[in-house]
């Protein structure tokens, strides 16, 4: 782990990786973009696109964050996002006044551009950044956060680019009256019918974070009886991808997690949903693949959950830094679809003790972020088995475009 000696330690994970379904009082009325199809994650990985055309002169972004209590995992997230260019220089511009619709006040993107401004000060007079008044609005917003107990990083990243997208969503907000009818497009091909629900989703939920973060995955059933076949469509901000078990070598490659992502699962007739021909449940065959490529991010599923237990996985997973293909995963003849690395947010550990780091890239080089420490660090040092969410941003434009 770069600057592995350097770390803190205090910061334990007491409460790491606490599953989010018994919580209460986190619902809302508006629509939630934090919830991807993929829910549970080992490793993860993020992907985002960079159309900021006004000029902004910035520091070189190497500023630590204070470590108020057990906020390891928010220091971390921060940083990645920091080094998301297209995020960062929507918030230091302050576009989102000028760019959003909603009636939510922007408290929390205010103290979150705060937060930037700090750590990419041209001046750079304060080496430490305190997070403190941004960490309390976002308490506010989600008190399932409260308190000082270590935190999952990626529980926090999904709950704090949701709550930024309700705040500068460029869409009215409208009130659901009802199970809305639901549209059949037997006549239509897979990319039309793919289009005409990612259009319904912009009508409600369109914003900066929809940009960057937001993708469309398919999802393809194969009836064993029958032989028909249905797509269904749902917006992800993250693709959270299954560690394969150790190889000979002890170790595995990001593009096998990527295979057992998306290679095709046999269903049974208990956990099959019903076949619209047979009108029943059949046994059948269903396949992940990726129908709009994102612009940013990726996760590591390093940790699962059982009915007795957590525990962590300390795979390693080598993960390339530059050129990473995802054009296989997605429509047939789409083409390379390719991502760079520019940020890692690690979590070295256990599940009951552990502590956040980020490693992020800038003009310079790369840096090891861990709290208010910040040192340059080697690319030869950045593979380890530590790697929980490793942020991609696309470099090409061969996609589905909106």
């Amino acid at each position: 782990m770069p600057g592995a000696s350097g770390v803190n330690t205090e910061g334990s994970c007491e409460a790491l990786c606490r599953t989010l379904v018994s919580q209460k009082g986190l619902q809302r009325e508006t629509a939630d973009i934090s919830h991807s199809v993929l829910y549970t994650s080992l490793m993860g990985l993020l992907l985002v696109t960079d159309n900021e055309k006004e000029k902004l002169t910035v520091g070189r972004g190497r500023v630590g964050l204070k470590n108020i209590g057990n906020t390891c995992f928010l220091n971390a997230v921060v940083q990645c996002l920091s080094h998301t260019r297209g995020l960062r220089d929507y918030s230091l511009l302050k576009s989102y006044r000028d760019d959003k619709f909603s009636k939510e006040e922007t408290k929390l993107m205010e103290a979150f551009s705060q937060v930037l401004s700090g750590l990419w000060d041209v001046n750079e007079g304060d080496r430490v950044v305190n997070p403190q008044q941004f960490y309390n609005i976002f308490k506010d917003a989600v008190p399932y956060f409260s308190g000082y107990s270590q935190q999952d990083a990626q529980e926090f990243l999904r709950f704090l680019l949701d709550k930024l997208h309700t705040e500068i969503n460029r869409r009215p907000y409208v009130r659901r009256t009802g199970k809305e009818p639901e549209q059949t497009f037997a006549r239509f091909r897979i990319s039309e019918e793919a289009a005409a629900m990612w259009k319904k989703h912009l009508e409600r939920d369109d914003s900066r974070i929809v940009d960057l973060f937001s993708g469309q995955l398919r999802s393809s059933l194969h009836c064993s009886v029958c032989s028909h076949s249905s797509n269904t469509f749902d917006v992800f901000c993250d693709l959270s991808l299954p560690i394969p078990k150790r190889s000979s070598s002890g170790q595995v490659t990001l593009r096998e997690c990527l295979e057992l992502f998306s290679q095709e699962e046999k269903l049974d007739k208990d956990n099959s949903p019903m076949c619209e021909r047979c009108n029943r449940h059949t046994e059948c065959t269903k396949r992940l693949s990726i129908q709009r490529f994102p612009q940013s991010r990726s996760d590591l599923n390093r940790f699962t959950t059982s009915r007795w237990s957590i525990s962590k996985s300390t795979v390693y997973v080598s993960f390339p830094l530059t050129n990473l293909d995802l054009g296989r995963y997605g429509p047939v003849d789409c083409g390379p679809v390719l991502y760079d690395l520019y940020a890692i947010c690690n979590h070295a550990g256990t599940v009951n003790m552990g502590h956040y780091t980020a490693c992020c890239s800038d003009e310079n080089g790369w840096c090891f972020y861990n709290d208010s420490s910040v040192t340059p660090v080697s690319e030869n040092q950045l593979q380890t088995n530590q790697a929980y969410v490793l942020f991609y941003q696309r470099s090409n434009s061969t996609t589905i475009r909106k």
